[in-house]
């Protein structure tokens, strides 16, 4: 069977003419791009001329009297799959990215990955990193073989390896997550996706730790850009979505609506808002958030009771190199310490903490912190010695003295 093509040219979904304040899309200005986005988050309300665009929550629209399915004077149709408050924030998406092609948002990062896999077709066969975003490897272990959609792990960090597989026929896609969770691994996405161009294959960059703050993948040579938009984009823990950008409009891009169409994950208008509100202030929460992870990684490195600080900012970090060569402005807020105690002391820091929450997901304005292994079961290959720290907003040193201050009480070097 024939796979949606990945790499030709299509018309692009966005009338340029009429867009006389189309940004410059070019990596060197990616930042200046990021910021005016953000910060803009869709503008005015042309009616009312409101600060915020108004909330729009009908579910279908007035045909304009032909008696065709041509929809209301806007084009608009069904709410499943149209909605201007959806469409204004897939539009600040899409700049952001720098994509040719569409964006489109999904009431979860889950069903924003699943859709860009599926939309490969049956008979595709993805590379994927073995060490991962647990849900989505789960769903690929689990569920892509019923789909026609065969798998294989390995190290994206090792460029050898991938071109192994990718000439062996292992690969008509491939999966990049980079920083990748939880370890924080750094995949060189440009050097992967010369190997994916070479052999035919098509790229997929999860960049939900990164953000298009810090990395656009798209300008790197990636195909498609995913977001667990739940985390970083949104960035308050008040919304669950995700996000795919395109970088053309081409047949994987087209199957890939057609997929969220017909399965109905569309993003509600008022999670819309919430998610364009949190884009206004991406760049500043992102970068003030890879400053304190910095400081926290810098603080850490040498501790007596912590075997191993993982952060790609780190000069030690086996990454570090590539990360700082396509990562912009900082390495993001996540980093992980792997503890000496192993995992009985690291799940007694985590139920130490004051200032620090033992909760899951990432990217929010409130630090979290959390023991990996458990959360994943006896199948994770992540080690039991590790926690995974997402830094918020709080002032840094209030940070490092509470997990100093967990760490002494889970070595038994403090009483409490």
């Amino acid at each position: 069977m024939d796979l949606p093509a990945c790499k030709a040219p299509q018309t692009n979904l966005v009338n340029k003419a009429e867009m006389t304040d189309e940004p410059e899309t070019h990596a060197e200005t990616a930042q200046s791009a990021a910021e005016a986005f953000a910060v803009a988050g869709g503008g005015h309300d042309a009616a009312t001329g409101a600060v915020l665009p108004s909330i729009n929550l009908a579910a279908t629209f007035a045909r304009n009297g032909s008696g065709d399915n041509a929809g209301a004077p806007s084009g608009m149709v069904y709410g499943r799959d149209e909605n201007a408050g959806v469409m204004a924030v897939e539009e600040t998406l899409r700049r952001l990215e720098g994509g040719e092609g569409p964006a489109y948002v999904f009431s979860s990062g889950m069903s924003a990955a699943i859709a860009a896999l599926l939309a490969l077709g049956p008979g595709a066969k993805l590379l994927a990193p073995d060490v991962m975003y647990w849900a989505l490897r789960s769903w690929l272990v689990h569920d892509a073989p019923r789909h026609g959609l065969s798998v294989t792990f390995a190290d994206m960090t090792d460029l050898e390896a991938v071109q192994r597989h990718v000439a062996d026929g292992n690969a008509t896609a491939i999966w990049v997550e980079t920083p990748g969770n939880p370890l924080w691994n750094i995949t060189d996405i440009a050097e992967v996706c010369a190997l994916a161009r070479a052999h035919g294959a098509c790229v997929i960059c999860d960049s939900t730790v990164a953000t298009p703050v810090l990395t656009r993948p798209l300008a790197l040579g990636a195909d498609v850009v995913m977001h667990s938009a739940t985390k970083y984009l949104n960035g308050h823990s008040d919304v669950l979505a995700g996000a795919l950008v395109f970088a053309r409009d081409d047949a994987l891009a087209r199957e890939a609506r057609r997929m969220r169409q017909t399965t109905g994950p569309l993003l509600s208008p008022f999670d819309a808002m919430l998610l364009q509100r949190g884009l206004r202030t991406l760049h500043v929460r992102v970068r003030a958030q890879s400053q304190s992870a910095l400081k926290i990684a810098e603080h850490f490195a040498n501790h007596s009771d912590v075997e191993a600080v993982l952060y790609p900012g780190l000069p030690s970090a086996p990454g570090h190199a590539v990360a700082s060569a396509q990562m912009t402005g900082g390495y993001s807020g996540m980093l992980s310490l792997r503890l000496r105690g192993g995992a009985s002391t690291a799940i007694r820091v985590c139920a130490a903490t004051r200032v620090w929450t033992d909760a899951t997901s990432l990217g929010g304005t409130e630090s979290l912190i959390e023991h990996r292994a458990s959360v994943e079961g006896p199948t994770s290959p992540v080690p039991d010695d590790l926690l995974r720290l997402s830094t918020g907003l709080e002032p840094v040193d209030l940070l490092i003295d509470d997990l100093e201050r967990a760490i002494a009480f889970a070595t038994g070097k403090r009483s409490g």
